[in-house]
């Protein structure tokens, strides 16, 4: 399977790109299935590229009824215990190297704006995210692999990771072999290095059963006066419905222009 599924229609490539990452047990043909929705209310102003994880995995049990026919499925970290281990560095140069394909691969020639994922997904979002902000203030801008300017995060869970073995990450961040269930180290705040400062989007569905952690992700693992909320009445999947796709959309396009994204309408 490619490392990017997206649409290569012409009249689209030069919009302003987001890189969209899938959930664990996902891919990227059935993430950009999940967000059909999304895309179309995106469509005339942004471009969603749709990346593949890494590693092939297991399906999601939530996807089986009908998506189980569109493997083979991936996932970006071990996250269940018969996950095989992974040194720290090995995995996060996975990550990076995953990255660097999907975004050099795709044929749009718009700037990448943002980064947007959900579930396992936003987590590695969100890393790399952070990640970025930190080589950038100790290595400078041309030394980090991504120049997000903003990130949406739906369904994510703390705690993010280290992509990069030149930082020296805090106890609130982990390496990338950690089996993040095992994780119970989370900060009592939002101060100090492992806060991301780049501006974020989070998601919420109200119904979903890990929404305690995606709580904690907003409120001690990002910036007060950077984050915005949208929470809508569903469990752990994609707003298909108007009203709450409207919701996100209306706040994706606020963060692209507050970040100077030069948009065609």
């Amino acid at each position: 399977m490619t490392q990017i599924q997206t649409s290569s229609d012409p009249e689209t490539l030069h919009l302003p790109r987001i890189l969209c990452l899938h959930g664990g047990g996902v891919n990227a043909q059935v993430f950009e299935l999940q967000c059909r929705a999304l895309i179309r209310s995106l469509a005339s102003s942004l471009r969603l590229v749709f990346m593949q994880a890494p590693v092939i995995s297991a399906p999601h049990p939530d996807i089986v009824s009908v998506y189980g026919e569109y493997g083979p499925f991936r996932r970006w970290l071990r996250w269940q215990p018969d996950h095989p281990e992974i040194e720290a560095e090995a995995a996060a140069e996975l990550l990076r190297n995953q990255t660097r394909r999907a975004m050099d691969t795709d044929p749009g020639t718009g700037e990448w704006i943002g980064i947007l994922g959900f579930s396992q997904g936003a987590k590695i979002a969100a890393s790399l995210l952070w990640t970025q902000q930190k080589v950038m203030e100790q290595f400078g801008a041309e030394e980090a692999l991504t120049q997000f300017k903003f990130g949406v995060l739906m369904a994510g869970r703390a705690p993010l990771i280290t992509l990069d073995s030149r930082l020296q990450h805090p106890p609130a961040v982990v390496d990338a072999a950690l089996l993040s269930s095992e994780f119970k180290d989370f900060p009592e705040s939002n101060v100090g290095d492992h806060v991301l400062t780049i501006p974020t989007l989070h998601v919420h569905g109200l119904r979903d059963p890990g929404l305690e952690q995606h709580q904690i992700l907003l409120k001690t693992y990002c910036a007060t006066g950077t984050t915005t909320l949208v929470e809508w009445d569903g469990g752990h999947r994609i707003p298909i419905k108007s009203h709450d796709v409207d919701a996100v959309t209306t706040e994706i396009m606020k963060l692209a222009k507050i970040a100077g994204v030069k948009l065609p309408n």
